[in-house]
């Protein structure tokens, strides 16, 4: 693993119909098959960065034939536009941000998925599962990316990253549970434990 992100500046280089996308490919051909799996009416998403993945998002959702994206960053690095996408700009966690992604959520006509990849320190991680977790529709998945960070060396510095507030969320929420089938897909992830699927028991113990 370690030699894959040297040699791939970890995945800094990757695109998406020449958008920077920033992701592990074999994480995003997961992707495509749980968007494909769970036909999402919203997908959630924190951390646009650049724009790529949501737009890959959108493109799945135009071959699908519905679908549409809500994503958030602090700062817009992008000149991206779609119909399915709609771009805000503010904290993930801020007030008015999780108003508008509440109300998207609740005008739905179908399953809400959600992918967590914005600030990956634990404190923030933890803020965004407890206020996103809400919005995932019973039989969908919450994704919350990047817990290599607590598992590889080379990422040490970032520590303590998404895993811990994983680990901990889990033991809050036995509505949530990770997801056999995709976590670890092909071996090699970005996001060890992250494929989070909501079933109906109720949010806590």
């Amino acid at each position: 693993m370690r030699e894959l992100v040297c040699r791939t500046d970890n995945f800094g280089e990757v695109t998406w119909l020449s958008h920077p996308i920033w992701q592990n490919v074999l994480d995003l051909w997961s992707l495509q098959e749980a968007i494909n799996e769970v036909r999402p009416a919203l997908l959630i998403e924190t951390g646009t960065n650049r724009g790529g993945s949501a737009l890959f998002y959108a493109h799945l959702f135009d071959l699908l034939g519905e679908g549409r994206v809500i994503t958030v960053d602090v700062e817009r690095l992008h000149q991206i536009s779609h119909p399915r996408i709609e771009f805000l700009i503010g904290s993930s966690v801020a007030g008015d941000v999780l108003s508008t992604m509440r109300d998207a959520a609740s005008a739905a006509n179908g399953p809400v998925m959600v992918v967590l990849d914005s600030d990956h320190s634990c404190g923030h991680v933890t803020a965004e599962l407890a206020a996103y977790h809400e919005f995932v529709t019973p039989g969908s998945l919450l994704l919350c990316q990047d817990g290599i960070i607590d598992e590889l060396p080379l990422l040490q510095d970032d520590r303590p990253g998404p895993l811990p507030a994983i680990h901990a969320f889990l033991a809050e929420h036995r509505e949530f549970s990770i997801d056999k089938h995709y976590n670890r897909r092909f071996v090699v992830s970005h996001h060890p434990d992250g494929w989070l699927r909501k079933t109906a028991l109720s949010s806590a113990r």
